[in-house]
């Protein structure tokens, strides 16, 4: 019977430390796109996947490849709040009020120092159009192919849509 109150204090206590937020699922994603205001007749993609990015290419209707010039992984992107937060580079502007999380799950947050990580892996590739006339007259017809490292020397091979060209 002395253990009761011992549990049920041990109960209340451990139920006090978990008012956290709780995790948010962030969902494992590629994207294609011309982004605005960068460099033009580059496609840029972006994947958050558990497996690191090995291979981008695009593939022409007649099933010529063109490789990525670039080709960019981070294993854990981190997030950080607070009072470090100005030194962040997953910042979108240090001078946004409030803070601005580059991060989808980061929360704003007025502690001294804090920190977001992402476990899934942020992969950036660039791939330069190699004929932008001939993409823009049949881009429909194009494909992004891209290859995951899947570990034992095994890639994950996966194809997306190439991006509609923006307006010239």
């Amino acid at each position: 019977m002395r253990r009761l109150p011992m549990i049920l204090l041990f109960l209340i206590v451990l139920a006090a430390c978990a008012d956290g937020p709780p995790p948010v699922v962030v969902e494992q994603r590629v994207e294609a796109s011309f982004p605005p205001g960068a460099i033009a007749n580059v496609i840029k993609v972006d994947a958050r996947d558990e497996l690191p990015l090995r291979v981008a290419e695009l593939v022409a209707p007649d099933g010529t490849t063109t490789s990525a010039d670039s080709l960019e992984i981070d294993p854990l992107p981190e997030a950080n709040g607070g009072q470090t937060a100005v030194g962040d580079p997953w910042r979108a502007s240090m001078l946004a009020p409030n803070g601005n999380p580059g991060l989808p799950n980061a929360q704003l947050d007025p502690l001294s120092h804090s920190q977001d990580r992402l476990l899934l892996m942020v992969s950036t590739a660039d791939i330069t159009l190699p004929d932008p006339v001939a993409y823009r007259r049949d881009w429909a017809n194009y494909r992004i192919r891209l290859s995951f490292d899947a570990g034992n020397g095994r890639l994950d091979t996966r194809e997306i849509a190439a991006p509609e060209p923006p307006p010239s």
